[in-house]
């Protein structure tokens, strides 16, 4: 019998280094699955279908909109984006974690379809900091920076509808903090109740 997997969802305002922290779990924990988003833009050279994602037209995708087979969804510059509800339950079922990487108002929307998934919030050390590692980027206008910043506040205020957080002062912590998360919740009796009594009476 396999114990079913764990959806983790992580979020966090953009240059508290999210990205960095998945790459460096997956490779660290490559039997997670990352999530794979389903979308209507057009496959771009070296993308592979159910591997980057899952390329539907616009009519298919909102045919699986009306049938509710999307954890969450959302609309970038012109073309669909979302979380296919079956893709997920399928690796779920198979005993695999499954990794999402998404913003706060995608993964509210997962939270309200999915609440037993396990929501890690990434924090920078301090405004300061997060301010700091925006600006070395050097991509951004004054006004940008301070929109970025702004935009960081207020995402934080969604911190208390997450499940954990995890400050990002080096990437490597962070990724120990989460693996020692996941274990905790694999090892939670409200979450494997079920798992551990059917093992133990067959």
């Amino acid at each position: 019998m396999t114990q079913e997997g764990i959806l983790i969802v992580i979020s966090g305002p953009s240059g508290t280094g999210k990205s960095t922290i998945v790459k460096e779990f997956i490779r660290r924990n490559p039997s997670v699955q990352l999530s794979v988003s389903a979308t209507t833009r057009k496959a771009r050279p070296g993308e592979v279908e159910g591997i980057n994602y899952f390329f539907h037209s616009e009519d298919e995708f909102q045919k699986k909109l009306h049938q509710d087979a999307f954890l969450e969804h959302a609309v970038v510059y012109g073309n669909y984006y979302g979380t296919p509800r079956e893709f997920v339950r399928e690796q779920l079922e198979r005993g695999k974690d499954v990794l999402l990487e998404i913003d706060t108002a995608g993964a509210m929307q997962v939270r309200k379809k999915f609440s037993q998934g396990v929501f890690l919030f990434i924090l920078p050390p301090s405004m300061e900091e997060l301010h700091r590692r925006i600006n070395h980027r050097g991509t951004e206008t004054p006004e940008e920076l301070e929109r970025r910043m702004n935009s960081a506040l207020e995402e934080i205020l969604h911190l208390g509808n997450y499940d954990y957080a995890v400050m990002n002062d080096h990437v490597s912590d962070a990724v120990q903090l989460i693996e020692s998360i996941l274990k905790a919740e694999k090892a939670s009796v409200v979450r494997s109740r079920h798992y551990w009594l059917k093992t133990f009476s067959s």
